[in-house]
């Protein structure tokens, strides 16, 4: 290895975890929803492993594309661009209609009060809630999509970074330095999100937030709201 890709090699450990930690989009959902809908840590990091391979790919892929048929890097950069929005808006739908759909369940869930007569002329009081009679069995099944609608998303969500890093040793005609920089800037995203996720999710674990319990799914839905917000008007 010469001098020239072992220094590529290091920028991409470097831009790769710097990446990662300053987006807060890669490690906040996998957090929140593995909170809120008691997904145990296999599948939590299952589900973050596939993410961040999907949010890699699709831009190593797009960056070999782009040197097969000799794009110039605005171009590619310019396509990485667009999708990037669409992820961010995608991100900011998804983290509102799950908040809507949380607050509308955790309304269904308040219990309220009956006062019943009877023909003694007796009475009760009991309480209730309407959950269990408008819950569709449709309502089951849309958990199960979550993992898939953030694997599609990530998948949209660019790795800007990577771009030229990819192209710079393209540009010299080193295939193992491209290679080599792609592999090693994807393997420390993953590894990056991975340990984040664990350490978050090793951390809530030891707090007690039983008080909040009955509110996660909202506020999961909100915080995933407001990380898309800040892809899109901040630019994290």
């Amino acid at each position: 290895m010469d001098h020239t890709t072992m220094l590529l090699a290091f920028t991409a450990v470097s831009i790769g975890f710097l990446h990662t930690v300053l987006g807060p989009d890669h490690y906040l959902p996998f957090i929140v929803l593995s909170r809120s809908k008691g997904w145990s840590r296999k599948k939590t990091m299952l589900i973050t492993f596939f993410c961040g391979l999907g949010h890699v790919l699709s831009s190593v892929v797009l960056g070999f594309i782009g040197i097969g048929v000799g794009l110039e890097l605005k171009k590619i950069t310019a396509i990485e661009s667009f999708r990037g929005n669409i992820a961010a808006w995608l991100f900011i739908a998804f983290g509102l209609v799950y908040m809507v759909i949380s607050l509308r369940n955790l309304m269904r869930n308040r219990k309220h009060s009956h006062i019943h007569f009877h023909m003694n002329g007796e009475k009760h009081v009991h309480e209730h809630d309407h959950h269990l009679e408008h819950t569709h069995v449709h309502e089951r099944e849309s958990v199960n999509t979550t993992p898939w609608i953030l694997f599609l998303i990530f998948v949209f969500g660019p790795c800007e970074p990577l771009i030229p890093l990819v192209m710079y040793p393209a540009a010299s005609n080193n295939i193992y330095g491209t290679i080599l920089v792609s592999a090693i800037f994807s393997i420390t995203t993953i590894a990056t999100m991975m340990a984040i996720v664990l350490a978050f999710s090793l951390g809530l674990s030891r707090i007690n937030l039983k008080p909040l319990e009955k509110y996660s799914n909202v506020i999961a839905g909100a915080i995933i709201l407001v990380s898309g917000l800040a892809i899109q008007f901040l630019g994290l």
